[in-house]
């Protein structure tokens, strides 16, 4: 019998015993894989093109989500989603430097959670926490120091102008962040012919394998669970990885941008040009400038081949579990940060409320729950990954100093048919605070002034039944769906402003 179902075990018989009661020995480790700019164009998700066999077969062992999405399409504030089970409106923690233990100095994170309420060892490697642009993670989350590792790297002299540091490396290493276009632009993109490990990837795979070792015999000796995160950097740009990834493509059969206008009707606010792909060469870096064909196939092909190579890394984090004979008793779950645009829209990156910037790939395997090889239209949200896990390994419902605003998930992990909210919600801030309802078939925008939460919004409504590439805001034309997604929205909290300290309390989890 497997931890996952002993645990259940011990709880269904009318509750005969305590959460208390279980012991750290009988509750299921946890291995969370974070990958950076991940968005679902894989081949469990219907990619034809997408060489990632082991993100494959993760979701051959468990759950699919078809509908899941991030609650801010920014690297940092998303990762403060997942880690504190708040949207980013309920903290105030909106930007790539946000400091956590300013705003919310007394959040409990995730792995905090597990370590203090089911005895769990907390580890952390790569790019867990975003690091950059000021922040500098979050230590307090962690049994042990964070193995950290580079998000920009280069390995061919020619990428960065003979070794010299580059804008999105100074922003990712903290350095010089008051000059930062003073700098050299960095390649968009390179492909030497070396091993794995070169890259910061192929390392925190190694040492990930490594800790899983450590983790095993702990586990043996001890009874200590782990909670194990391992965070991947590519697809993030620059797209640097191995010649033999880019050689799995054909960059003529890869599929290029269909629509690349932004939509008709759309409020100004919320377009994008330029942004964070002009920090790379050769892209231009004029605002509107347009993109060659070529440039948008190595672009595409760069996205693709660093897929196929965090892909091979995660396939072998996932390979040694199994030797380890550690897959029966471990959650293992496999979230995107956000999505990314590939020039629909004519946008690249992130940093938009759209789909292919909001939509993540979400995967769960918890053995003994979850059906393999399943899939579910359940609408998804990062937050509620806290409640979820908590759940899977029998701890309390989460009461913490910040807002749990997620919803746990394992009524749908037993059964893909199970609803346990209608919708999902994100927000993204720029001159004005756009926040977004997304139901199975349409997405709600409304953009308000973030400094003036009662000004007249402006709205965007998308149909994805009739318009899946969001040609078109139907706002105008639907009044009724309109109505109807607003009550939605109201019922979600007045935003905090950003980086304001918010009231110290407790909140329970609220109801979707």
């Amino acid at each position: 019998m497997n931890f996952l179902r002993r645990v259940c075990f011990i709880f269904v018989p009318l509750l005969m015993l305590s959460l208390s009661s279980v012991s750290a020995a009988e509750r299921p480790n946890i291995l969370l894989i974070l990958v950076d700019d991940l968005k679902p164009a894989f081949g469990c998700y219907g990619d034809p093109v997408a060489r990632t066999p082991n993100i494959d077969s993760l979701a051959a062992r468990g759950m699919r989500f078809d509908l899941a999405y991030c609650n801010q399409a920014v690297c940092a504030p998303s990762r403060f989603t997942l880690m504190l089970g708040s949207h980013s409106t309920s903290t105030g923690l909106y930007g790539l430097g946000s400091q956590l233990r300013q705003i919310v100095p007394d959040a409990v994170t995730l792995p905090q959670y597990f370590a203090q309420h089911g005895g769990y060892r907390t580890e952390s490697l790569g790019k867990v926490f975003h690091i950059g642009h000021g922040n500098h993670g979050d230590p307090r989350s962690f049994s042990v120091p964070h193995f950290h590792d580079k998000v920009i790297e280069y390995l061919e002299p020619a990428s960065t102008e003979g070794g010299k540091l580059t804008r999105e490396e100074a922003y990712f290493t903290n350095q010089q962040l008051d000059r930062i276009k003073s700098l050299p632009r960095g390649a968009a993109y390179e492909s030497p012919d070396v091993a794995d490990i070169k890259y910061a990837d192929g390392r925190v795979a190694a040492e990930t394998m490594l800790r899983l070792k450590a983790a095993q015999q702990r586990r043996k000796q001890e009874g200590t669970p782990f909670f194990i995160v391992a965070g991947f950097a590519r697809p993030h740009l620059p797209f640097s990885a191995p010649q033999k990834y880019w050689d799995l493509y054909d960059p003529s059969q890869l599929p290029l941008p269909q629509f690349e206008e932004l939509p008709a009707n759309a409020p100004p606010v919320a377009g994008k040009r330029g942004g964070e792909i002009t920090n790379y060469s050769p892209v231009p870096v004029e605002r509107n400038a347009q993109f060659s064909e070529e440039l948008k196939r190595q672009l595409i092909h760069g996205y693709y081949a660093s897929m196929s190579f965090v892909d091979a890394q995660i396939g072998k984090v996932l390979t040694e579990l199994d030797q380890l004979k550690l897959t029966d008793e471990t959650i293992v779950v496999l979230w995107g940060d956000h999505g990314f645009h590939l020039g629909d829209l004519g946008i690249w990156t992130k940093h938009t409320n759209y789909e292919q910037a909001n939509r993540i790939p979400l995967l769960i395997a918890a053995p003994g729950v979850t059906r393999p090889g399943s899939s579910t239209k359940q609408l998804a949200e990062s937050v509620d990954l806290f409640p979820t896990l908590a759940e899977l390994a029998g701890l309390p419902a989460p009461t913490v100093p910040q807002p749990i605003d997620g919803v746990s998930l394992v009524p749908v992990l037993k059964n893909p048919e199970a609803r346990v909210r209608d919708h999902a919600y994100h927000a993204y801030p720029k001159q004005k605070l756009g926040r977004a309802i997304r139901t199975e078939r349409y997405r709600l925008v409304e953009w308000r002034p973030s400094n003036n939460p009662t000004a007249p919004a402006v709205y965007e409504l998308y149909d994805y039944q009739t318009d899946p590439l969001e040609t078109r805001n139907l706002a105008a034309d639907h009044p009724d769906v309109i109505k109807t997604l607003k009550q939605k929205l109201a019922n979600y909290p007045r935003p905090r402003p950003r980086n304001q300290r918010p009231v110290k309390k407790k909140a329970a989890p609220r109801s979707k």
